[in-house]
C-alpha cells in the first residue's frame, strides 16, 4: 500500500488554519505546538517516585482484584504503610515548592486510603449476618490469584456448606433474627452489591478449572450450581423484604454517618463541618433565588416558577439537540479566547467527540456528561411519552447555554487536555473539589461577566446553580441520616424546578455508591473556593485572569487550598488550614 498520498492528507489536516470552528466538518485535527519551557527538564524530585508507585499500585489491584478480600485488604495496608514510612523519612523543609505540594498530596492520599480500608471493613461487618460463609468464598477466589489450583473435593464441600449457609439465612428472612429484623434497607443494599460482587468472583473462579480438571468438575460441578441458584435466590428475598429495590428505579442510599463525613472533610481539606456548610449551601440558594426573581420579572413574571416553565418549553426538536451542542461550544470557546480569560490550545477545541446517552444511561444521567469527550442527554422514541417530555424540558436551549461550556471548554474538556500533559503524576490525587468545582466556577465567573443574553438565559444558567445549592444540602443531609432519597427528590423538585423524573434519576446517580460522599457538594464548594481564590489574587492585582487559569491548569488537580499555595509561591507547613468562607 502507498502511504505517501494518506500521509499528505493527514499533514493537511494537522496545518488546517487555526480559526476554523469545531463544528466545521472538513476539520479534523490541528497541531498543537508545546511551549520551550513544557519539554524542559523537569528539576522535581517526587514525581519520578510517584509514577513508579502509581504503576507498583496498579500492579498489586492487577493481582489483587477480588473485592472485599482479606489478602487484598492486607497487601494494600502493608503497601500504603511502606510508602508512608518512606515519606516520613524525607525531609520536608530541603524540599522545593512543586515537590511539597506533592508531599503534602501523597501524605493526605495514603492516610486517607488506609481510613478506606478500615471503613470498608467496617461497613462488611455491619451486614454480615446476610453473608453466609463469605471468608471461605473469599479466599477461594484469592487462593486462584495466588496461582493456587483449588482441592475438587474440598472446594465441593467449601460450596455445599456454602448453600446450607444460605438456605438457613432465606429461612431467618421469613422469620427475622435480632440482628437481621435491624438491618436497615440501605445496609441490605450493600449486603446485596457483595454478594453479587462476589458471585461474579465466584464464577470466574469455577471457569477456571471446570473442565479442565476432571476431578474438579467430578467434584464441584453440581454444588456450584446450587451455591449460584442459591446466592441469585437469596439476592431476590433480600431485595424483597429488607433493601424493597425489585423496582429498578426505587433509590436506596447508602449513608455514611457524621463521623464519616468529618473524615471525608479531612480528608479533602475543608476546614468546616457539614452544618457549617449547610448553611453556606441555604445562603448560596438564596442568592440564586433572588437573581431569578428579578429575571423572571424582566420577563414580566410575578414568580421564578411561571418564568422557568417558559423556559423549559424553549428546546431543540427531537433530532436538533447536536447541532445545538456545536454552536454552544463554539461560542464558549471563542468567549474564553477573545476576552484573553485562559489559553485554549488549538487541538483541544476539536479533539473531543459527541455521544448521546442511551436511555438506560439517562435513569441515572439525565443531564450532559463531559470530560474527554461530551455525553447528551435528549429524548429516545424508545421512551415513554411522559420520560420524552421530561428529557426535553430537562435539557431546554437556555439550560444547554450553562451545561455545553461546563462539560467541555472552558469546563472538563479542558481540564482533561492540561490534566494530561502537565503534572500529570498528580491525577492520583484528583478531588471533585478541583474537577467539578473548576467546571462550576466558570458558570459563576461568566454569569458574573454577563455571558447570558437574556434573562431566559440567565435563568438556564441560574437553574443549575440552584441545583448545586441544593446537592450540598441533600447530599449532606442524606449522609447525617437528616434526608431521605424521596425527600432529596422532592427538594429538588419544590426548591430548584426539577422535572420529578430527572430530580429522581440525580438522586439515583448521588446516592448509587459510585460516588464518593462528598462528590456532589464538591461542585459548588470547589467553585466557591476558586471564586474566592481569584479574588484574592486577581482582584488584587498580583495575576491577570489569564496567567490567573493558566496557572490553575498547569498545576494539575489537587484541594484548592494547594492550588493557592502554588499561586502564592509558598508552602510552609502542610496541615495549615485556609478558610476560603471567612472564619
Amino acid at each position: 500500500m502507498n502511504l505517501r498520498p494518506l500521509c499528505l492528507a493527514l499533514l493537511t489536516c494537522l496545518i488546517a488554519p487555526s480559526n476554523a470552528h469545531p463544528g466545521d466538518p472538513t476539520i479534523t485535527a490541528q497541531v498543537w505546538l508545546p511551549s520551550p519551557e513544557d519539554h524542559a527538564p523537569s528539576a522535581q524530585r517526587l514525581a519520578p517516585l510517584l509514577n513508579r508507585y502509581q504503576t507498583d499500585l496498579y500492579s498489586l489491584l492487577h493481582v489483587h482484584d477480588i473485592e472485599w478480600g482479606p489478602a487484598r485488604a492486607a497487601a494494600l495496608e502493608a503497601f500504603y504503610l511502606a510508602w508512608q514510612e518512606r515519606l516520613q523519612a524525607m525531609d520536608f523543609d530541603q524540599l522545593a515548592l512543586e515537590d511539597r505540594i506533592d508531599w503534602t498530596l501523597w501524605r493526605d492520599e495514603l492516610r486517607n486510603q488506609r481510613r478506606l480500608l478500615a471503613f470498608q471493613q467496617k461497613r462488611l461487618q455491619e451486614v454480615n449476618a446476610l453473608l453466609p460463609n463469605l471468608d471461605a468464598l473469599l479466599q477461594l477466589a484469592e487462593a486462584r490469584r495466588a496461582l493456587q489450583q483449588a482441592d475438587g473435593q474440598r472446594s465441593g464441600e467449601i460450596l455445599d456448606a456454602t448453600r446450607a449457609a444460605i438456605e438457613d439465612v432465606r429461612q431467618s428472612l421469613k422469620q427475622p433474627t435480632p440482628e437481621i429484623s435491624t438491618t436497615t434497607p440501605a445496609q441490605a443494599q450493600r449486603a446485596v452489591r457483595i454478594l453479587n460482587t462476589t458471585l461474579a468472583s465466584m464464577r470466574e473462579w469455577h471457569a477456571h478449572q471446570d473442565g479442565f480438571d476432571p476431578a474438579f468438575s467430578y467434584w464441584t460441578r453440581k454444588p456450584f450450581e446450587a451455591y449460584v441458584d442459591a446466592t441469585e435466590a437469596l439476592i431476590k428475598d433480600i431485595q424483597r423484604t429488607l433493601a424493597h429495590t425489585e423496582d429498578p428505579e426505587v433509590i436506596v442510599g447508602d449513608p455514611i454517618g457524621r463521623e464519616a463525613l468529618l473524615a471525608e472533610l479531612e480528608s479533602a481539606r475543608i476546614p468546616y463541618s457539614p452544618e457549617r456548610l449547610l448553611t453556606i449551601a441555604q445562603r448560596e440558594l438564596a442568592w440564586c433565588r433572588d437573581e431569578m426573581q428579578k429575571a423572571a420579572k424582566e420577563m414580566g413574571f410575578e414568580h421564578w416558577q411561571d418564568a422557568l416553565e417558559v423556559v423549559k418549553q424553549r428546546s431543540p426538536a427531537p433530532g436538533q439537540q447536536p447541532d445545538l451542542v456545536v454552536q454552544l461550544a463554539d461560542e464558549a470557546i471563542r468567549y474564553v479566547s477573545e476576552n484573553q480569560l485562559v489559553t485554549v490550545p488549538d487541538l483541544s477545541r476539536r479533539d473531543w467527540r459527541m455521544n448521546m446517552l442511551s436511555p438506560q444511561a439517562q435513569l441515572e444521567a439525565p443531564f450532559f456528561l463531559g470530560g474527554e469527550d461530551v455525553w447528551v442527554a435528549y429524548p429516545h422514541d424508545s421512551m415513554p411519552h411522559l420520560k420524552k417530555r421530561m428529557a426535553l424540558r430537562g435539557n431546554n436551549r437556555h439550560f444547554s447555554r450553562a451545561v455545553v461550556h461546563h462539560e467541555l471548554i472552558p469546563g472538563h474538556h479542558l481540564q482533561h487536555f492540561y490534566n494530561s500533559r502537565y503534572q500529570a503524576h498528580r491525577q492520583l490525587f484528583a478531588t471533585p473539589f478541583w474537577t467539578e468545582g473548576w467546571a462550576l466556577y466558570w458558570e459563576m465567573f461568566l454569569y458574573q461577566r454577563g455571558f447570558a443574553q437574556s434573562p431566559e438565559d440567565r435563568i438556564g444558567m441560574l437553574f443549575w446553580r440552584s441545583h448545586r445549592a441544593a446537592r450540598i444540602q441533600f447530599s449532606l443531609a442524606f449522609h447525617l441520616g437528616k434526608m431521605s432519597p424521596q425527600q432529596a427528590v422532592d427538594f429538588l423538585v419544590d426548591e430548584v424546578g426539577h422535572e420529578r423524573e430527572n430530580a429522581a434519576a440525580e438522586v439515583r446517580r448521588s446516592f448509587n455508591g459510585d460516588w464518593s460522599p462528598l462528590y456532589q457538594a464538591a461542585y459548588m464548594l470547589g467553585g466557591l473556593q476558586i471564586r474566592a481564590l481569584r479574588m484574592e489574587m486577581v482582584d488584587s492585582g498580583r495575576m491577570s485572569d489569564l496567567q490567573f487559569h493558566d496557572q490553575i491548569l498547569r498545576g494539575g488537580p489537587m484541594p484548592i487550598d494547594l492550588v493557592r499555595a502554588r499561586l502564592l509561591g509558598t508552602l510552609e507547613d502542610p496541615d495549615a488550614h485556609w478558610h476560603f468562607d471567612g472564619n
